[in-house]
């Protein structure tokens, strides 16, 4: 297995930045037109579910959901569809000032020939998170 296409990089690349607090650098790896969903479907900062669609709304998600707390994420697999596509299993783990929160979510992650990514969907129960932080006082 293939373990340095172009989007295990910029998988790489998106997690340590994200971690890292890093908003511009992890900007600079999506294309003009990328879409971010995350998670795919409605949620409490996508309503509608249709995600977050070229790069000034992607940092608008990255002030909503990577700005605001302190990020751990665990690539449990990598698994390579080609040089363009891998899906990821991960755990995410978030605290924001005394709140805690885990997800279980597979992410997939998508770029151009360029290794820009065109695409970020990740998968993860929104109820868990509403149960985790309902367990610590937090109702949304």
């Amino acid at each position: 297995m293939n373990d340095d296409t172009l989007a295990i990089r910029a998988h790489k690349m998106s997690v340590a930045n994200a971690q890292a607090g890093n908003k511009e650098q992890w900007l600079a790896l999506f294309d003009d037109d990328a879409l971010v969903q995350d998670p795919v479907g409605p949620s409490q900062h996508d309503p509608r579910g249709e995600g977050f669609r070229g790069k000034a709304r992607i940092a608008e998600f990255w002030d909503v959901m990577i700005g605001t707390g302190n990020l751990t994420i665990v690539s449990h697999r990598r698994i390579p569809c080609g040089e363009y596509v891998v899906a990821c299993d991960i755990t995410a783990a978030n605290t924001i000032g005394t709140l805690k929160t885990a997800i279980e979510m597979i992410a997939i992650y998508e770029v151009n020939a360029a290794g820009k990514l065109v695409s970020l969907k990740a998968y993860w129960d929104t109820d868990k998170v509403a149960e985790q932080l309902a367990a610590q006082g937090v109702t949304l």
